[in-house]
Formats: structure tokens, C-alpha cells, sequence
């Protein structure tokens, strides 16, 4: 039994078809199925079967896939200790993040890992809170966010570590009527526009919140990602937005109000499989990614929101 053939198997069980198996693993969908008719020959049991216009896991197939994880664990433990016993952890660590937690963390990481013998490959990308977890098959660090809890949803089977737990704030324009106030509660944001962020992103459950508390719908007349754009609508009057604090610069025309009455605190949250995990590099890393954001909540404890 090979681990690249449980691997592969976790692959077709995670992402369900051979098209997104050959696509993750820049191979050709001929190239995945020969690599199967291999496992299967090897092994001598049938691992696959047709399933509508495509190919499932058969139980034997299913058995080995959920295993891949626990033998990549051990591999990668082993692996571990022998780098540990060398004294440095080396080797490439790949992460993914949403941009605000990007701009947020990358550049402490980047000072503690320089000189090092760990290489990072950095992304970033916005998505629904579900989604975040499955990039785990793609990243050896993915960094969520949840404003319901300590474990973005979709990613109980994962290992998790709070690196922040970050204010959100409301944006409002410098001249709106509820700039005056120095904190606001879901009572005075009745009957106020807002530019949003798509369905199912965390923000948008704050917002659902005051419209819980006070039995009363909130007009959403955009909702978008990009949270400089956001602040440029926000400046010119289209309406109130929520902004993360650590990454929210001073802008002419925008005010921050903290919100009291609902949950309005994100936590910023590292996803990692198991298995990749238990790799030194990984670990080094993300002790240096807490360490960050560490020092980000230190940094902010005591700071306000900006006026003006």
C-alpha cells in the first residue's frame, strides 16, 4: 500500500470528481483514472465504481481515503522529529488568507520567518465562512474568520488556532447624524442604509443581529467585498458599512463607532489538516502567525476608533 494511492483517494472523496482531482493536482483527467486502475491492481480491490456520469468511492475506497489522514499525520510526525532533532525547521509552507487578515498578519510573519530556513507561499482570498475549510486541501495554512464563534463553520474536523480577535467597527459619514454619538447600539441603526458584504460572509450575521434585536430589516443597497471600496461608498453618503479595525485606515469623511449590544468581534482563525499540521515548518509558522496577532490585539487594546 503506497500513500500516494491513499492520497490520491482523499482527493476523489474530497473534491468528487476525477475533472477537480486532475485540476488540484495539475494532472490530466486520463492520468488520475490510470493512476486508480494502478491503486486498485496493486491492491486488489476494486476502489472505484460509475456513479452517474462519473466515479465514486466504493466502501474499500471510502475505508482508505479516511485513513490517508491519520498515515499522513504519522508520516509527517516522524518527519517532524527528525527535523526538530536537526535543530530548524525548513521546508515551504503555503497559506491562504482573507485580505483584510493578510494585510493584517503577513508582514509580522514575514520579519519573524526572514533569515530563516522556511520559504512561504502567500495567497489571499474572500469567501463565505464555509468555504474557508475547503482550501485546507490546497494550503498548508488557511486563515477564516467567524463572527459566531472560535471555529469558522465546515471546519470542526480541522485543527484550529485563534491567531486575533479582532473589533469590528460601523463606518458612517463624518457629517451622518449617528457621528455624533461616541459608541452606538442596534436602537439607533434603525432605518439606516447600508453597503454590505454578499450572503453568508460573517460580516453580514452582525447585521442580522440588529435586525433580530430590534424586529426591524436593514436596507442593504450593495453588498461587496473590497472593504477600500467600501470605504470610498461609505465617504460619499451611499450608506454605513462594518469595517475591521485593524486594517481600517483614517479616511476624510469617514467616521468609526464601536457597536455594543451584539456580538461584534470577529475571531481570525488558522485552518490546517491534520496531517500537514504535524509538519515542524507548519507549526514554526503558525507560532509565528499567533505571535502576530498577539501583538496586533496588544497594539489596539487601548485604542479607540478614530473620530475623524
Amino acid at each position: 500500500m503506497e500513500f500516494r494511492h491513499l492520497e490520491l483517494l482523499r482527493e476523489l472523496s474530497m473534491r468528487g470528481t476525477l475533472a477537480a482531482v486532475a485540476e488540484a493536482t495539475h494532472r490530466t483527467p486520463s492520468a488520475v483514472s490510470q493512476q486508480l486502475k494502478t491503486a486498485e491492481r496493486e491492491l486488489g480491490l476494486r476502489l472505484v465504481e460509475p456513479f452517474s456520469r462519473g466515479l465514486r468511492l466504493t466502501a474499500a475506497g471510502q475505508i482508505l481515503a479516511d485513513g490517508a489522514d491519520d498515515v499522513g499525520r504519522a508520516l509527517a510526525e516522524v518527519q517532524a522529529k527528525l527535523e526538530a532533532s536537526l535543530g530548524e525547521p525548513s521546508g515551504t509552507v503555503s497559506i491562504g488568507a482573507l485580505p483584510s487578515a493578510s494585510e493584517a498578519l503577513y508582514p509580522g510573519l514575514l520579519e519573524r520567518t526572514s533569515g530563516s530556513a522556511i520559504a512561504l507561499e502567500l495567497d489571499d482570498f474572500d469567501l463565505a465562512e464555509s468555504e474557508y475549510a475547503g482550501r485546507t486541501l490546497d494550503a498548508d495554512i488557511v486563515i477564516g474568520h467567524s463572527l459566531t464563534g472560535d471555529v469558522p463553520r465546515g471546519a470542526e474536523h480541522l485543527h484550529t488556532r485563534v491567531l486575533a480577535r479582532e473589533p469590528i467597527d460601523v463606518a458612517l459619514p463624518s457629517e451622518h447624524p449617528l457621528a455624533s454619538l461616541e459608541r452606538l447600539a442596534p436602537d439607533d441603526l434603525v432605518g439606516t442604509t447600508w453597503v454590505g458584504v454578499p450572503v453568508d460572509y460573517p460580516f453580514d450575521s452582525i447585521l442580522i443581529a440588529v435586525e433580530n434585536a430590534t424586529s426591524t430589516n436593514l436596507d442593504r443597497v450593495q453588498r461587496l467585498r473590497d472593504n477600500r471600496l467600501v470605504e470610498a461608498l461609505v465617504a460619499m453618503g451611499t450608506g454605513l458599512a462594518l469595517l475591521p479595525r485593524f486594517t481600517t485606515r483614517p479616511r476624510p469623511g469617514v467616521v468609526l463607532r464601536p457597536l455594543d449590544g451584539v456580538r461584534s468581534v470577529r475571531s481570525i482563525v488558522a485552518l490546517a489538516r491534520p496531517d500537514r499540521h504535524a509538519r515542524f515548518a507548519v507549526r514554526t509558522v503558525l507560532d509565528h502567525l499567533t505571535a502576530a496577532g498577539a501583538d496586533l490585539e496588544a497594539r489596539f487594546a487601548k485604542a479607540d476608533p478614530q473620530r475623524s
